[in-house]
Parts: C-alpha cells; sequence; structure tokens
C-alpha cells in the first residue's frame, strides 16, 4: 500500500524545513525532499551562516590590527590563519545542519535525498544517483530556493571566477579582488577579503550602492566602505572576463559613454543577483505558471496555478531573504493545517552584514515623497549614544520615518553596531501598529546602544534629550 502524506515539500532550506517541521508540529505526515547531503539549503552551507562566520573572524583580526590599542591591549606578529578560518566555518556549518536533521527526527519529518519533480497534483519523483522512487501527497510545497544569476561572457569556475560559494572558499586572500555588482553579497563578501588583505575594486553598473536602500543611508555606509579601502567604479558595465596563466582581464564600459577600458585582477567575484531554481521540476508538464522573471505565481495564499501545489520563498515574488522564506514556510504550514497563517510583508526587515552594518524596515524616504506620503523624520547619532562612546563604535545613526498626521511609524533605518540586532525593536514596533511615539516613551535599559532608537524616535515626534 502506498505511503500518503498530507505534505511533500521540495527543498530543504530555510522555507522548506521551517515549512515542514512547522506542518509536523502541527499534526501533518511531511515528507521534505532535499538534493544536498546537508539540510539547511544555501543559506546555511554556502550563504548566510558561512559568510556570517568568516565576517566575523575578519572583523576580530581588523580590530586586533587597528583598534585593540586603543584600549590599552597590544599583540604583537598578527597573523592570518586562513586555513584554521575555514575548518571554524566548517564546523560550524556541520553543527547547524545536524541541529537541523536532529529536528526532523524529533518532529518525524521524513527525509529524502534527492532532486523532486513534480509528475501530478499529487505525486513527486525523486532521484538520487542510486535510486527513483515516487512520493504520494496530499499537497506539494515548491521551496527551492534561488541560485547565484550569471552574465554573459562570463564563466564562473568557482576558482578564479567566483560566485559567493567560491568567494566563500579561498586558499588564500587574493592580492586584487573584482567584485561585479554592489549590493549585499558583493559588499559582505568585498569588505571580507579587504579586511583579509585583499585590494578590492567593486564594480556597479547602477550610480550607487544597493540601489533599494534609502539614499542617506547608503552614502552614510558608501563613505566608511571607502575609507576601509574599498574601492568603487559606478555606471559602469562588465563586458567580459579573460583567463590569462596568472591574471584575469576585465573588459568594462562606461554605460553613459560608452568608453571602454580593462582591468586587472587575481580574482572576481560575480555578484549580481540570484534567480529562481525552477527548472527540472516539472513545471510546465504539470502546467504551473510562472512569470517573466521566472517567479512562481502564487495568491495570497501561496497557491499555484495547479490545485494542491503550493510555492514559497526564492522561487515566489518579494525579497530573497532567508527569513522571509521562514515567514511564509510557517504560515503555508499552519494554513495546510486548517489555520489562518499570515505573513506581513511591510514589516520583513533586510540586513547588510558589512562593518558597519545597515538594516531597514519598511519604506524609504526616497519611496515616501515617490508616494506622496507625508512623514517626519527623527535621526540620532551613534556618536551621542554613551555605550557607544564607550566602547568606540560611533559610527552611523538610526532614522526612524512616521506619518505626519498620524505618527504610526512607517520604516526604520540603521546604520552602526549590532544594526541587525536593533532593528527589531522597531519590526515588532511597526508589526503592532506603534507610534514614534511609542517608542520614544517606552523604557530602555542604560547604558546601551538600544538608546538610540528611543532618542531617534523622540526625535521623530518631538525632540531628542542627548541631542
Amino acid at each position: 500500500m502506498t505511503e500518503i502524506f498530507d505534505v511533500i515539500v521540495i527543498g530543504g532550506g530555510p522555507g522548506g524545513y521551517v515549512c515542514a517541521i512547522k506542518a509536523a508540529q502541527l499534526g501533518l505526515k511531511v515528507a521534505c525532499i532535499e538534493q544536498r547531503k546537508t539540510l539547511g539549503g544555501t543559506c546555511l552551507n554556502v550563504g548566510c551562516i558561512p559568510s556570517k562566520s568568516l565576517l566575523h573572524a575578519s572583523k576580530k583580526y581588523k580590530e586586533a590590527q587597528d583598534h585593540l590599542p586603543e584600549w590599552g591591549i597590544e599583540a604583537k606578529d598578527l597573523k592570518v590563519n586562513l586555513k584554521k578560518m575555514m575548518e571554524r566555518k566548517s564546523q560550524v556549518i556541520e553543527e547547524l545542519t545536524q541541529g537541523i536533521s536532529f529536528l526532523f527526527k524529533k518532529n518525524k519529518v521524513h527525509h529524502f535525498y534527492g532532486s523532486g519533480k513534480i509528475i501530478s497534483p499529487t505525486k513527486v519523483s525523486v532521484v538520487s544517483s542510486d535510486t527513483t522512487l515516487v512520493l504520494e501527497g496530499k499537497n506539494i510545497v515548491i521551496a527551492t530556493g534561488s541560485s547565484n544569476r550569471n552574465l554573459p561572457g562570463i564563466d564562473i569556475d568557482e576558482d578564479r571566477i567566483v560566485s559567493s560559494t567560491g568567494a566563500l572558499s579561498f586558499s588564500k586572500a587574493p592580492k586584487r579582488l573584482v567584485v561585479i555588482g554592489g549590493g549585499y553579497i558583493g559588499l559582505e563578501l568585498g569588505s571580507l577579503w579587504q579586511r583579509l588583505g585583499s585590494q578590492v575594486t567593486v564594480i556597479e553598473y547602477a550610480h550607487t550602492i544597493v540601489p533599494s536602500m534609502d539614499f542617506e543611508v547608503g552614502q552614510e555606509l558608501l563613505k566608511n566602505l571607502k575609507k576601509q579601502g574599498l574601492e568603487f567604479i559606478f555606471g559602469t558595465k562588465v563586458l567580459e572576463v579573460t583567463k590569462g596563466s596568472t591574471r584575469l582581464s576585465l573588459g568594462i564600459e562606461d554605460v553613459a559613454s560608452g568608453k571602454k577600458d580593462v582591468l586587472s585582477a587575481d580574482a572576481v567575484l560575480v555578484s549580481t543577483g540570484r534567480i529562481p531554481n525552477t527548472e527540472n521540476l516539472g513545471l510546465e508538464m504539470v502546467g504551473i505558471k510562472t512569470s517573466q522573471r521566472g517567479e512562481i505565481i502564487v495568491d495570497d495564499h501561496f497557491k499555484t496555478s495547479l490545485s494542491g501545489v503550493y510555492a514559497i520563498g526564492d522561487v515566489i515574488r518579494g525579497p530573497m531573504l532567508a527569513h522571509k522564506a521562514e515567514e511564509e514556510g510557517v504560515a503555508l504550514a499552519e494554513i495546510l493545517a486548517g489555520q489562518k497563517g499570515h505573513v506581513n510583508y511591510e514589516t520583513i526587515p533586510s540586513v547588510i552584514y558589512t562593518s558597519p552594518e545597515v538594516a531597514s524596515v519598511g519604506q524609504t524616504e526616497e519611496q515616501l515623497k515617490e508616494k506622496n506620503i507625508p512623514y517626519k523624520s527623527g535621526k540620532f547619532m551613534f556618536g551621542a549614544n554613551s555605550r557607544a562612546k564607550a566602547t568606540g563604535q560611533t559610527v552611523g545613526f538610526v532614522k526612524v520615518l512616521a506619518h505626519k498626521e498620524t505618527d504610526r511609524i512607517l520604516g526604520a533605518h540603521i546604520i552602526g553596531e549590532d544594526a541587525g540586532t536593533l532593528i527589531s525593536e522597531i519590526v515588532l514596533g511597526m508589526e503592532y501598529k506603534a507610534a514614534s511615539e511609542d517608542i520614544a516613551r517606552t523604557c530602555h535599559p542604560h547604558p546601551t546602544t538600544s538608546e538610540a532608537i528611543k532618542e531617534a524616535a523622540l526625535s521623530t515626534f518631538s525632540k531628542a534629550i542627548h541631542s
């Protein structure tokens, strides 16, 4: 007798594994298919987690080099043991992937290794190197994530011409690294290798880094990255990358003038965005519709055009963020269990893990102006925050945007130490429709950098105390 699952999840990344666990916790019989031998998807295996491990290590090295003497701590003969650093990164990945496997067993999620393909509204084939089997389920969830976007004329070999995956596994810091793309990933990995000794040049097609970012915050980040030694070339596209015996040559072109030039590099990181993983899933065969951008089209309840089949995460509309996929995974699991799952897309934060960090939620000033929404802005500099002053982390500021008439928070943007953690307070406030006055009148512990959020909110609805 064929085993029938309530839910079959294709993909074991942040969206897929979280959806599988939550559905199992809600009493559903769940199968999860993953083509990697370890769970966690791109994020855990070759993305978010390993990059944060290396970013943290490189930051410690830079602090020991440049800042510890200020505190009376003197260290001699500092050096980077990159092999040890990479071993530590691998250890973190192993521990976390094993943790997800444990959670699957704990919650009785059936884990299948292989590539999943939808062959009917209720059946999925699972193909591995040595077996092929067919699973049957009442509901199918596509959560296959995304991959690096490649550029024509550039062949990624993950050796000298790399995606983010290869950039997390260099055996030594490239003497000269060129990063194609000034987005989140390019800036994070570029700053990582700059701290470890590389000369880094970022080439960006647009005229600013991360064009979707609040402009004022973006300019502050750009200023700090330049100060750290990163170089930027804007309004430029890369035509090709040619391999020499020891060096790479990049053919570039100015977007406005058409003027061409050639750059030389030891390594090139291609970081020009990501595309949904929708190939080889059998979508066309079963009639699942996709957009021109390759995203699977879903309704507000994650339903695709094929009854009984759903999609979440990077394969559907919205920002390609692990925590967005997780929220969708939980919401969909609740829907499939008969509950009313929901995701508030207005309160999904984004973080750039450079130094300083940048964290944002809600709308930018530019978006509010474009929509003619009346707003007020409050800002507080970390340089006026006692904890930041005491720890020497005075770069950056907190900016709160609220409706001019109702005072309801419309967005917030933080650049500074640990911004990715600090933004959560604003996210919670927006989730419950808080006004800037609500945040300003909430007691914050002293001395902490969170007081900068209180002061920025005070500045928004009235006046800050400490500036």
